[in-house]
């Protein structure tokens, strides 16, 4: 499996999660299991099967996390001299050429991505489109209604 971009916040989300589900909801799914066995009957034990269930999917997460992180190259921008280039980590703000709207994202890796908080994936058409440009360059962004036409105000390397 290839290395996969990182920022350290989505790194130390990742490894937050692992931790939660490692030492908090494995023991507790553990004494559910338990306590459901004591019920007997452990065929027709609605609460065995469900947190038999409930172990399945956290011990799958465990190891996808665990997977992502050991895959994982961490990028921290904040170390980096800014010399106005967007790459991996760089927080940009761009405005609209048609519309004046101004828009700030992040580029984050796939995992980290939430459109919401503006932070988009590296290999979203609109970070493709951002990576290398610098201060004052001319983002065209390939969108389904068209080309848009985006000028490059400000590079953060936050």
């Amino acid at each position: 499996m290839a290395t996969a971009p990182m920022t350290v916040y989505g790194a130390e989300m990742l490894r937050e999660e692992l931790e939660h589900l490692k030492f908090t909801k494995r023991p507790k799914i553990s004494e559910a299991i338990a306590q459901a066995r004591e019920l007997g009957d452990l065929k027709e034990n609605a609460e065995y099967h469900a947190a038999r269930e409930e172990q399945g999917i956290a011990e799958a997460r465990i190891r996808d996390i665990e997977g992502k992180l050991s895959n994982a190259q961490v990028i921290d921008v904040t170390k980096m001299t800014n010399n106005g280039k967007v790459i991996f980590g760089t927080t940009v703000t761009l405005v609209n050429v048609a519309t004046d709207e101004e828009v700030t994202y992040r580029i984050v890796g796939d995992d980290e991505a939430d459109f919401k908080n503006k932070l988009i994936s590296v290999n979203s058409p609109m970070a493709r489109a951002m990576i290398g440009k610098e201060l004052d360059d001319s983002v065209v962004v390939k969108a389904p209604a068209g080309d848009i036409e985006y000028e490059v105000l400000r590079v953060e390397y936050i």
